[in-house]
């Protein structure tokens, strides 16, 4: 098909930052009523692309066409008006408003010169109602879990008429069913003829909704190939990374179950947990699944500290721990790796290294010594396959890049117990694979983890325990050897 029956095409787009050849002669095409998936590693150019065919920022070379037409994205109103909208990965979101100013800011309607509210109303819950949102739509977007606010970036993009929708991981928070009424929706889409820009690192996802996948490696195009040319997911891991499957597999063992590292016993928080207990020993990884606001998040907040329990008890090695703040936590020799990395677990404007030493700043004679900085963020990264400097600023990095770090300063703190809050949401299949494969490394060092993920195969794949949470309670414990799909989902959705 041609690039002018394409409804956005893009020719020879290249793009550098300081330093980095960001995209480089980068051609694809869209077509109407198709599913255009864009795949590769974090910092291949995917996120590149997507902000300069939504306007976020300029390329510096080669040209975008719009039905055959030349087109000028100088922000992103300039695409929104040319029928172009964005489902953002980070969320996009303005924390004190509610979700329904949310789904419609910046395409509010008036009547007599005033916002018609009711009207917005309508359309914003007509918008989450279609995705099953089953959250308050009047209290502030902060208030809501990150899976509830991805669903809101969702709402905003199908409650305008757009012939171009941009999707960047949309189904990184959603479990199993919230993605399937996701899928259904951009069945629908497609059938009406939009033409749907879609960003995954889950393969199966790619390999059952794409129409066509565009390949990126290192900012270059490696490849465009319809669905019948893909001959499985292996074929586009080697394109991606350039080496099989088998190399970033999920890792499995049966590592020696030692001593009780933590217990929590009848941990209450009024409307959002209830009596809740559970078990973790070194040398093992625990499995938590469930639908979205079934508590996951919560429960691991409560044994943080980063929100009180009303009632409960938490032991640490054997030992009763008074848990009243983070501070508490990471002094008994907890870790939490939270689901938002964005906006909970890294200061942005700093450099990776003052990131990643964060909690243990070197020091000589009282002053900082970065020297030293820079060699122990060298040291504690290198494992982790990082290509970045230590004074390049975090929030340029790619998501698996960002997470690495959040990794890497909690593995400088030498705690025990590991909580992975959605630990490969929004990374990559060459990343997820090394995060899978350093936490089984913890657990054979005798590290606990609890593993807390959307990703039901995920799930499955890590753990030597599932729990399973739902309505705020873990409703079951699964051993391996029963933890199925089907067990999970029948427990997580049981009335």
């Amino acid at each position: 098909m041609s690039d002018r029956a394409a409804v956005l095409a893009l020719r020879d787009i290249t793009k550098t930052f300081p330093g980095v050849k960001a995209l480089q002669d980068v051609s694809l095409t869209v077509h109407p009523g198709e599913v255009h998936t864009l795949l590769g590693e974090n910092g291949a150019g995917k996120s590149t692309v997507l902000k300069i065919i939504f306007g976020v920022q300029p390329a510096d070379s080669g040209e975008i066409l719009v039905d055959g037409e030349a087109a000028h994205f100088g922000r992103p109103a300039d695409a929104m008006r040319a029928g172009i909208a964005m489902v953002h990965q980070e969320l996009n979101l303005v924390p004190q408003l509610t979700a329904v100013q949310n789904v419609v800011l910046g395409q509010e309607r008036t009547k007599a010169g005033v916002i018609d509210w009711a009207e917005a109303r309508r359309r914003a819950r007509t918008a989450l109602s279609r995705l099953g949102f089953d959250a308050r739509s009047d209290v502030p977007v902060s208030t809501l879990s990150v899976a509830h606010q991805q669903m809101i970036e969702l709402a905003r993009a199908l409650s305008v008429d757009a012939r171009i929708i941009i999707m960047d991981e949309p189904t990184a928070s959603l479990t199993t069913q919230e993605c399937d009424r996701l899928f259904a929706i951009i069945d629908s889409l497609r059938a009406a003829g939009k033409a749907i820009i879609y960003v995954s690192h889950r393969l199966r996802e790619v390999m059952d909704l794409s129409d066509r996948v565009t390949v990126l490696r290192d900012g270059k195009r490696v490849d465009s190939l319809t669905r019948t040319q893909v001959s499985g997911e292996e074929h586009l891991v080697r394109l991606m990374v350039g080496r099989e499957l088998a190399a970033i597999g999920v890792p499995r063992g049966d590592a020696p179950v030692g001593e009780e590292a933590l217990r929590v016993e009848g941990l209450c928080r009024p409307g959002v947990l209830h009596d809740c207990s559970m078990v973790l020993r070194r040398g093992e990884i625990v499995g938590m699944a469930g639908m979205v606001g079934a508590g996951r998040t919560e429960l691991a907040r409560a044994i943080f500290g980063a929100d009180r329990p009303s009632a409960g008890t938490i032991y640490v090695r054997g030992k009763r721990a008074s848990i009243r703040r983070p501070s508490d936590a990471i002094k008994a020799g907890i870790a939490l790796l939270t689901e938002d990395r964005k906006n909970q677990s890294l200061v942005l404007g700093m450099t990776t290294a003052s990131n990643t030493t964060l909690m243990r700043p070197p020091t000589r004679f009282g002053f900082l010594d970065r020297r030293r900085q820079s060699s122990m963020t060298e040291k504690v990264l290198r494992p982790l396959n990082t290509k970045m400097r230590a004074e390049m600023p975090v929030g340029k990095l790619s998501g698996g890049t960002q997470q690495k770090v959040v990794l890497g300063r909690w593995l400088l703190s030498d705690s025990d117990v590991f909580i992975f809050d959605e630990p490969t949401r929004g990374i990559d299949v060459g990343a997820k694979g090394e995060i899978h494969t350093l936490m089984r490394h913890l657990a054979d060092e005798g590290k606990a983890i609890l593993m807390i993920s959307s990703d039901l195969p995920e799930v499955l794949g890590m753990s030597d325990r599932v729990l399973v949470m739902r309505r705020g309670r873990i409703v079951a414990e699964l051993a391996r050897s029963e933890a199925t799909e089907e067990t999970v989902v029948r427990h997580a959705a049981a009335e």
